[in-house]
């Protein structure tokens, strides 16, 4: 080829552009150069930027921290809940085990006619479900204990957070007053979280509630683990069934079935809608609240939860009238309830293991007699409404019993209280001319006769390291000789403590102890004239002895005891009756002597219009006490009054107002009864005498007469 090899410039690849082209259509145009970054310019900050970005980033780093250790902290409460949760609700029995939580049993106590009187100790009615009891208790206590109850998992943190917002409100702590807690909540807390009673552990089962009951931040949290494990154990109504049988609601009643009998003598399963507000609202404050303590507060804390329960929707207008007007009243056979002291002094004289120690449930049948008590309890308060001026802080205790020492009623004083103090049998108090019969009965026994003559004058005994007693009668005259008949008719003093020192005072004292008299004695001659001391139910029982013939009694009140699901009686009384003290017929002498004391003598106020009456009226020095016993044909009665604090009453004798007492309660006792003759014998008199005196009839009576006139006053 030719110029192949000429001058023409070498091969090489050509430039897309030259360094002056511009691209096509950019022609003419220089290339824009590219403008180089420029640092931002920090402004200069003054110091309080700088604190507030040191704070924010402290505060970022705060959140991030906390959100960090937050959650884990949370996991692990989760994971402590949870298994708190699991290992409770896997540890739960039967409802069943838990609806009896009593640690001690009951004491029922029936009378004669085998009806209920008294309880004591923990009453448990029986198991009820939330479902056999009345609907209207089971939305009474949904309503106004927690209304949320069906919504909530066992706690409630908008109820905690108003209770805690109330407390502070009213000045207390927030874990003081109100709690908040749901029914769950108190379930577990009558559960004592799951802790048994153990007397080990604890002095007694109230030490024991007590600790159940504490309330602190700690407790708060473990109640809420175990609420939530019952929530998970246990069904709604499970739940409301063992809070519905634990629950305490006053007068010693455990549970809503033994508080429905205890009230209103039906099952929980009859209750109307004013009777189940009644029985919620005591789960607030039982002892406060109960009927029995006053039905006024009652009635109007069940008008609150009335209100409630229209509220929520489980009462119409209708029934919401309805209830408000005819609220809840106790039943008539409770309104009426009598013998608590009595009661009391037979728990009191039965084994501790069957009364107040008891685990079991015990029916104690007794000897009180309904219709004997309430006469006694009307008489008193009639007497001392009628007779006494008002606001007078004067006592006064009545026993009534059969010849045989069984009790039919008793008084301890003019307020029936549980556990108050019995007058009756606790107050040593001296007896005064009502010792005389015993005096008598010994010289009946040794051979004097009611006739027997003795002399009424100024006479002295010799008392070492006293030097000579002297004592005078009540009216400061002698009368000279009379006869035992109506030295006791008039209650003389001096041919009393003659009698006593000739028959021998030691004699008088075995005859006074064998009859029942167990106090001390005194040891002088002012031992006829009762100087010693002595509490009622032995006076009377004293004198039981005199209307049976002579035999001693032991004043009894409990006839059989029994468990509530055995008929076989652990043990039963035989009778009072013990040995014999006196002969039948000085009994029958003495009786008739005492019989003359209310026919012409210092007891005529005590009379009762076609009834045979014995008895003998009592007066202490300086008027400190006051006594008349007596007896009809079918029941001995003792009747004392005085002052707690030993002050002298005020223009009252034996043969005053106690005798106007004994006159009322016995006038109630033997009411439409036909008069039973006493087991008495007129003494034979001597040809020289009218018979039953030891001198002309109208002298005799005047010699009382005038005696009576300065015996009697009347307040």
């Amino acid at each position: 080829m030719s110029g192949s090899n000429g001058n023409r410039p070498p091969l090489v690849a050509e430039r897309r552009y030259a360094k002056a082209d511009a691209p096509k259509g950019a022609r003419g145009k220089p290339a824009a150069k590219a403008t180089p970054r420029r640092k931002p310019v920090r402004k200069a900050r003054g110091p309080l930027g700088m604190i507030a970005a040191l704070v924010g980033r402290a505060l970022k780093w705060g959140l991030l921290l906390g959100w960090r250790i937050g959650w884990r902290v949370a996991l692990v409460v989760g994971l402590f809940i949870g298994g708190g949760v699991i290992y409770h609700a896997s540890t739960m029995p039967p409802i069943e085990a838990l609806v009896d939580g009593r640690t001690r049993g009951s004491v029922t106590l029936v009378d004669v006619n085998g009806q209920v009187f008294a309880w004591r100790g923990d009453q448990f009615g029986g198991m009820v479900t939330a479902r056999t009891v009345s609907p209207h208790l089971h939305n009474a206590v949904i309503a106004v204990e927690d209304k949320r109850f069906y919504g909530h998992i066992g706690v409630s943190p908008r109820g905690v957070a108003s209770a805690i917002r109330i407390n502070l409100r009213e000045g207390r702590g927030p874990l003081e007053g109100h709690g908040g807690s749901t029914i769950t909540q108190q379930t577990a807390k009558l559960l004592c979280l799951g802790r048994d009673y153990d007397p080990a552990g604890w002095a007694d089962e109230a030490a024991y509630e007590a600790d159940c009951r504490r309330t602190t931040l700690w407790r708060k949290v473990q109640e809420a683990v175990y609420a939530m494990a019952m929530e998970a154990r246990y069904s709604k109504e499970e739940i409301l069934t063992i809070y519905l049988n634990r629950a305490y609601l006053g007068a010693g009643a455990r549970g809503v079935e033994a508080a429905s009998q205890r009230y209103f003598d039906i099952s929980a399963a009859q209750v109307d809608p004013a009777q189940a507000a009644m029985l919620a609202g005591l789960l607030k404050a039982p002892s406060t609240y109960a009927p029995t303590s006053s039905l006024d507060r009652a009635q109007a804390r069940a008008e609150l939860v009335l209100g409630l329960m229209h509220d929520q929707g489980y009462l119409s207008d209708s029934d919401h009238q309805a209830a408000l007007a005819n609220p809840a009243d106790l039943a008539r056979s409770r309104r009426d309830a009598v013998g608590s002291f009595f009661a009391d002094w037979v728990m009191e004289r039965t084994p501790s293991y069957f009364t107040s120690d008891t685990t079991e449930d015990v029916i104690l049948q007794t000897t009180i007699d309904p219709r004997v008590q309430n006469a006694a309890e009307e008489a008193l308060a009639w007497v001392f409404d009628n007779k006494v001026r008002p606001g007078s802080q004067a006592q006064a205790a009545i026993v009534v019993m059969s010849a045989d020492g069984a009790v039919r009623a008793m008084v301890g004083g003019r307020e029936e209280t549980v556990g108050g103090f019995n007058r009756a049998t606790m107050a040593l108090r001296q007896t005064g001319s009502a010792f005389k019969p015993f005096v008598y009965a010994t010289a009946l026994e040794l051979g004097m006769s009611p006739l027997d003559m003795v002399m009424d004058e100024p006479r002295c005994w010799s008392v070492p390291g006293s030097g000579d007693w002297c004592p005078r009668n009540y009216s400061n005259d002698f009368e000279g000789a009379v006869t035992l008949t109506d030295a006791l008719a008039a209650s003389l003093n001096v041919p009393a403590v003659a009698v006593s020192e000739t028959v021998g005072r030691e004699n008088v004292r075995t005859v006074a102890e064998m009859f029942g008299i167990r106090s001390d004695l005194a040891a002088g001659p002012a031992i006829a004239l009762g100087a010693s001391e002595a509490t009622l139910i032995e006076m009377t029982g004293a004198y039981a002895g005199i209307l049976n013939g002579g035999s001693a009694v032991t004043p009894y009140g409990l006839v059989e005891l029994r468990l509530v699901d055995d008929d076989v009686p652990l043990f039963s009384t035989g009778g009072g009756i013990r040995e014999r003290v006196i002969s039948e017929t000085a009994a029958r002498h003495l009786t008739w002597m005492m019989y003359q004391v209310v026919e012409r003598g210092t007891g005529r106020r005590a009379a009762i219009e076609g009834w045979q009456i014995a008895g003998k009226t009592g007066t202490t020095q300086g008027a400190r006490d006051a006594w008349f016993i007596g007896f009809s044909g079918d029941y001995v009665t003792g009747v004392w009054m005085g002052y707690d604090d030993n002050s002298p009453l005020t223009d009252v004798t034996g043969s005053g107002l106690p005798a106007d007492i004994w006159s009322e309660t016995m006038t109630r006792v033997l009411g439409d009864r036909q008069p039973t003759p006493l087991p008495m014998q007129a003494p034979v008199a001597p040809q020289s005498q009218q018979p039953g005196l030891g001198m002309q009839d109208d002298a005799a009576q005047a010699l009382i007469d005038s005696v009576i006139r300065d015996l009697q006053t009347d307040p």
